[in-house]
């Protein structure tokens, strides 16, 4: 019978890929076995050609969703395996992407046991390699900042050896100054105290000096922190800066004036021309030896230069200034007690160069009996009031309470002037103990 053309291609198409099928299928069983044998082994899956379709439906209907062939390119007609992943791919329909995601994985599982421990050991290999580049960086974050670390430190030790050079250098040039100022005093205190023993001098000399400096530093601190409390105090703002308004439509209260005595306004009268102005006075040197068994044994062949000083007393020794000499130096020990010490220089010329030694109870009653002493007829005015003839006196070491029980004390100053020195020590705040007080003093040119 006559068949349509449309019946015939189709049979043609059919015939041609039952051909192409049985093609395949013949040289795959004609095939040696071996090598198929031989090519199976060492994988660790085997699919079939559904499982294969399957998986790659599962992994279109992930990648683009449900199969819509108006949004696809068409397949070939001999196009075999396309055609049948389309099929398959049709087949799931709505399927959502969480579920053909899920489905793919227990496919697979299913399929394939061993693949969720290869993953497992995978992921192992993965989380090792992190951790190896993690401790890698780690450590060469560690070598670096132990280099930054290793280089703050040598900076900051480079600039400590640079500063301490740079004060080693300071304090020799202190030392220099100051020892060129005292190299005579210090020369003849060691030679008198070491009589020929140029070793023992020597090494006296360079105690006296590092002494020396350690004061005149001290010296400078006090100064530097007067200084800043003097800044301190200008910068702060008044307190009494109120404005008495009644005194003069906003204007400060004047204050009142200052009152003498007798009540009348304080005037400053010069009589006699300006005030006499007397020459500055240069900082003493203080220092200490240890040698005080030695000193005491030495001061006691002079039994006047062994002294009790009273439970309540002060003794002050009156030393004046010589014609011959330009430094005043002094010695004191004690035995098993402290006692107070302070110098002062009084501007007023002696009569001799004797050395005194006056006692007191207390520095109250010796200043009370001084200014009795100084007190006369012609002194003591009923209309001028009275007043007190005592010269003037500078203080150049405070009274400062001394271990010289210990160690003994030593001391030299530089002649500001003519006048006298006044050596106090103060026993006052002893209620029950006596000291014995070994002392010397001597001047120097």
């Amino acid at each position: 019978p006559h068949q349509s053309g449309t019946d015939i291609s189709t049979e043609l198409r059919l015939s041609a890929s039952s051909n192409l099928l049985e093609t395949a299928d013949n040289w795959q069983q004609t095939g040696d076995p071996r090598q198929r044998d031989k090519e199976k082994e060492g994988k660790a899956v085997h699919l079939t050609y559904g499982d294969k379709l399957k998986l790659v439906a599962y992994t279109k209907q992930v990648q683009v969703g449900p199969y819509d062939p108006e949004k696809l390119p068409p397949v070939g007609y001999f196009d075999v395996i396309g055609n049948d992943r389309r099929k398959e791919w049709q087949t799931l329909g709505d399927m959502g992407k969480h579920q053909a995601m899920c489905e793919f994985c227990l496919l697979l599982a299913d399929l394939c046991p061993t693949f969720q421990p290869y993953v497992e050991a995978h992921r192992r290999d993965l989380e090792e390699k992190e951790r190896i580049k993690r401790e890698e960086e780690e450590r060469l974050q560690r070598e670096a900042e132990e280099r930054e670390r290793q280089r703050l430190e040598e900076e900051a030790r480079k600039r400590e050896e640079e500063e301490r050079i740079r004060q080693e250098q300071q304090k020799l040039a202190i030392m220099n100054v100051l020892n060129q100022q005292t190299a005579a005093q210090f020369q003849q205190y060691a030679a008198q105290q070491f009589p020929g023993n140029p070793e023992q001098q020597q090494l006296l000399i360079r105690q006296l000096q590092e002494q020396h400096y350690q004061q005149y530093m001290q010296q400078v601190y006090q100064q530097q922190m007067q200084q800043l409390q003097q800044q301190h105090l200008q910068q702060a703002p008044p307190l009494n800066n109120h404005v008495d308004m009644e005194a003069g439509q906003g204007s400060p209260a004047a204050p009142p004036p200052a009152l003498d005595s007798t009540g009348d306004t304080e005037e400053k009268i010069v009589e006699n021309g300006p005030e006499e102005e007397y020459p500055s006075i240069a900082a003493p040197s203080m220092w200490t030896r240890p040698q005080i068994k030695e000193f005491k044994e030495q001061i006691r062949k002079d039994k006047d230069s062994v002294i009790t000083v009273g439970r309540g007393e002060v003794v002050t020794v009156r030393v004046p200034t010589h014609e011959d000499g330009a430094y005043l130096f002094w010695e004191f020990a004690t035995d098993s007690y402290d006692i107070g010490f302070g110098v002062y220089f009084e501007w007023t010329i002696a009569p001799s160069n004797a050395v005194s030694v006056h006692v007191s109870e207390s520095s109250d009653e010796e200043d009370e009996e001084e200014d009795v002493e100084g007190d006369g007829e012609e002194g003591h005015d009923l209309e001028k009031g009275t007043r007190s003839d005592r010269p003037p006196t500078d203080e150049i070491v405070p009274i400062y309470r001394r271990d010289c029980h210990v160690e003994v004390y030593a001391g030299s100053h530089m002649y500001p002037g003519r006048g006298v020195y006044l050596l106090k020590f103060d026993n006052s705040y002893s209620l029950w103990r006596s000291k014995t007080l070994y002392y010397r003093v001597y001047y120097t040119r």
